[in-house]
This record gives structure tokens, C-alpha cells and sequence, in this order.
């Protein structure tokens, strides 16, 4: 089969596309032809070796995928061969063929394109788990996502609307502030301009940000900080921006805010029932048409580069996918 092989951890450019043996299966796993995989800033991550934790060489990237289940001696978790799955993994997606056990798989409603699941698992997961489970975020209240045009930051957006706030997208370009806008966003804001925390202010009425959805780090998180509601929560989900921010402690003091940690890859370990009853809730959305999520641009396999390139140059419009099967 085909797959996109890391040998060595480098560049995107010095990854390469090989011919390799399908994987082997182990008693209570599915073989997945996959048809599509998502492509997000932690694949960057792990390919270059800059992640946490580092998949061990060699390996296949891709941690998010949609496809067809072709192979379940006995039926793990109720699976069988032909029905279409969406799922999770540590790695392996961008490839033909991924083999996974049964937990790291949800059914796909009828009727989602690959493409929508293989880019809707991790960031609307991640925004729900964020918005809810975390900040407990009620109708009504002022949420401002950073780096709203983004993957994670569109389904924020989406999201946030759904659970009845008032949606501020922050986005560093007119495109990206549109685009947020056309996904639901309430107002916008131009994060790249000195007095954007003065707009900001405007916009609630000197109230401040009740919760403030942040994938980007960096100063600006200190500065969105600076700018939360009394009794606030500032939700920590990524350092897109490259540094991690030093928060001073008399600012929570002050604000009475409370910096809260949104790690996705725990939420399956720690909190099964909660990934459970949110993913129910997700594709109840998905199914009835109330959430329609975001595609940013679809890539052929053999384009595989472009796709990373596209997303690590923070010019995307919500999360690429790589079309692999049909």
C-alpha cells in the first residue's frame, strides 16, 4: 500500500511517499480503508520531532481519518465489514490502509462526505469538550476565540453558536475575519492592531471576555488575558504562535479568571464517558444538520507536502485534508 513515511524526524519537504506491507492485525482490531485524513499542527509536530511526546521511527503520520471498515474478525464493538467510520489514532492515517481497535472509531452518519469526518473529529471535539466540559460556557455569555480561522478556532466559532454565546472571532487578516464571519461569528477582531484590546472592550460593553478559546499562545495570550471578565476562563488549548506565554499570577488574582488546560489526547483515557456523551452530542448536530462543519482545502495523497505547507504557513482557512481513497 501506500503511505506518507517519516524515517527521520525533518521538514515536511524531506518526507517521502512510499510503497510499504499493509499492517498486520492483532486479535480485536479492524482494518479501515481509508478514504480521507486530516492534517492538523500537531502532524507538523510530530514529523519535524518537535511534539511532546515522539512517535517512534519510522512511522506513519495522521492521527485523523474517515473510511470504510474491510476487514473485523468477530465484530469488535459491533463494526463489520462496509460500514463507515470516522476515528482517531496516534498515527498512521495517511496511508491506504490503517488498522486500529474498535474505541478509536465512531460510526459516520449518512450522508458525511469523508472528507467532512476526516476533518471534524479532533477540532469539534476539542472545541466542545473546551466550551462545555471546561468552561461550562452558558448561553449568553462573550466568548473570544483566537486564531479563529484556523482548524480549531472555526469550530470554536461554530461551536460557541450552537451552545447560544456571542462568538468574538479574533483573526489576524481580512479573509480570515470573513471567513469567521461567514461561519457564524458575531463581530471580528483584528488581533495584529496595538489597540485591538480597546475594541474588544467596546464590543462587550467594557464587560470583557468571559471565556477566551486559545490555540495561538504566545504574547497574545497575555494579552487576552488582560482583557477577560470578572470570574472568566481562559482556555489553553495550543501554542500555534511557537512560545509558550508566561502568565503573571497576580492577573488571575485580579480577575478572579481561571486558566483551564484542554488536552484532546486525554480526554479518551481519563474522561471516556464525558469523549462519549460529546461525540453523541456531536454528530446528533452533524446528522440534523445543525453543525456543518468546516473543510479547508482538499489535497491528492501525492500531494501530500502541500497540504502541510498550506496549514504550517497559518495562511488555511480551517483544517486540510488529504483525499486518499474513493
Amino acid at each position: 500500500m501506500k503511505a506518507v513515511v517519516v524515517e527521520q524526524y525533518a521538514p515536511i519537504d524531506q518526507i517521502e511517499l512510499k510503497d510499504v506491507p499493509p499492517p498486520s492485525m492483532e486479535p480485536g482490531q479492524l482494518r479501515i480503508r481509508v478514504e480521507a485524513a486530516g492534517i492538523g499542527f500537531v502532524d507538523g509536530l510530530k514529523i519535524e520531532g518537535r511534539y511532546q511526546t515522539k512517535d517512534p521511527l519510522p512511522f506513519i503520520p495522521g492521527t485523523e481519518f474517515a473510511g470504510v471498515v474491510t476487514d473485523a474478525p468477530g465484530a469488535p464493538g459491533g463494526y463489520q465489514p462496509g460500514m463507515r467510520v470516522m476515528g482517531m489514532t496516534r498515527s498512521g492515517a495517511l496511508a491506504e490502509e490503517i488498522v486500529v481497535r474498535p474505541e478509536a472509531l465512531h460510526p459516520l452518519p449518512d450522508g458525511v462526505a469523508a472528507e467532512v469526518a476526516a476533518s471534524f473529529r479532533a477540532n469539534y471535539l476539542t472545541a466542545l469538550y473546551a466550551l462545555s466540559a471546561r468552561a461550562s460556557l452558558c448561553a449568553g455569555e462573550q466568548l473570544l476565540v483566537l486564531g479563529a480561522a484556523g482548524g480549531t478556532g472555526i469550530a470554536a466559532v461554530q461551536i460557541g453558536k450552537l451552545l447560544g454565546a456571542r462568538v468574538i472571532a479574533a483573526a489576524s487578516t481580512p479573509d480570515k475575519r470573513a471567513f469567521a464571519q461567514q461561519h457564524g461569528a458575531d463581530a471580528v477582531i483584528d488581533y495584529t492592531q496595538a489597540g485591538w484590546r480597546d475594541t474588544l472592550k467596546e464590543l462587550t460593553g467594557g464587560h470583557g471576555a468571559d471565556v477566551i478559546f486559545d490555540p495561538v499562545g504566545g504574547e497574545m495570550s497575555v494579552q487576552a488575558f488582560r482583557s477577560i471578565a470578572w470570574r472568566g476562563r481562559h482556555l489553553v488549548v495550543g501554542f500555534a504562535a511557537g512560545a509558550i506565554p508566561a502568565l503573571p499570577f497576580n492577573l488571575p488574582l485580579l480577575k478572579g479568571g481561571a486558566l483551564l488546560g484542554v488536552d484532546l489526547a486525554q480526554i479518551p483515557v481519563r474522561e471516556p464517558e464525558v469523549q462519549k456523551r460529546l461525540m453523541s452530542q456531536l454528530t446528533g448536530w452533524l446528522a440534523d444538520g445543525q453543525l456543518k462543519p468546516v473543510v479547508g482545502r482538499v489535497f491528492a495523497l501525492g500531494d501530500f507536502r502541500e497540504a502541510f505547507r498550506t496549514m504550517q504557513t497559518r495562511g488555511a482557512l480551517g483544517k486540510m485534508v488529504v483525499r486518499i481513497a474513493t
